[in-house]
Parts: C-alpha cells; structure tokens; sequence
C-alpha cells in the first residue's frame, strides 16, 4: 500500500502561483511514477502531469497535459517522499481539485493508476 497526502491548496488570483506537495508513505517511493490528476465542478478528471519512476542512472523523464504546458513542472525528491507541482501563470480554468496519484509507470488515464491521494483544492480567481 501506498498512502499519499496532498498539501497546498489554495485561493490564488489569476497570474498568480502556487506549489503542492504529496507525502508519500508505505511502499518504495522511487519504485514509482507519480503524477497530477485534476477534476474541475461539473467535469470529468483529467491528466495534468507525471514524472518517471527514479532508477538510479536511469534518467527521469515528465509529461504534461498540452493546457498545463510551460506553466506547470512537476518534480520528485525520493529523499522526501515527495512530488511537487510548481503551478505558475494561474488561469481561472485551473481551478479544480488536485490529486496526487502513483502507478508503476508513467499514466494517463485513471485505470492506469494503483493509488490516490485524497486531493487538495485549487481556485483561482479572476
């Protein structure tokens, strides 16, 4: 098992910029591949971002959702436990609830990941 807790969350305005983190515990974190979802009211969850598993010598690849592009990076520290999101340029179409998910290798889709975090909310204000 694989317990991840999203933190920072939050009210921004538009232009604005914020980072959430995702503590990670249980099994191996760098075995991992983790990644962003979002779900916005009244919408269906989609993909924001993920980052490779880290495999020593073996470089870290991220992929971004093509509306999250030069705005977002995403990035690990398995000393920590952690993935970040760095979310700059903010847009009102940004608001939603953000989760922090792991899977065994980078995933787009839902059924493609193992876990879930339990998410943090996002609103950016015009």
């Amino acid at each position: 098992q694989v317990q991840l807790v999203e933190s920072g969350g939050g009210l921004v305005q538009a232009g604005g910029s914020l980072r959430l983190s995702c503590a990670a515990s249980g099994r191996t974190f760098s075995n991992y591949a983790m990644g962003w979802f979002r779900q916005a009211p009244g919408k269906e969850r989609e993909f924001v971002a993920a980052i490779s598993r880290n495999l020593g010598s073996i470089r870290i690849s991220t992929v971004y959702a093509d509306s999250v592009k030069g705005r977002f990076t995403i990035s690990r520290d398995n000393a920590k436990n952690t993935v970040y999101l760095q979310m700059n340029s903010l847009k009102p179409e940004d608001t939603a609830v953000y989760y922090c998910t792991a899977a065994p290798k980078i995933a787009y889709s839902d059924s493609e990941i193992d876990y879930w975090g339990k998410g943090t909310l996002v609103t950016v204000s015009s």
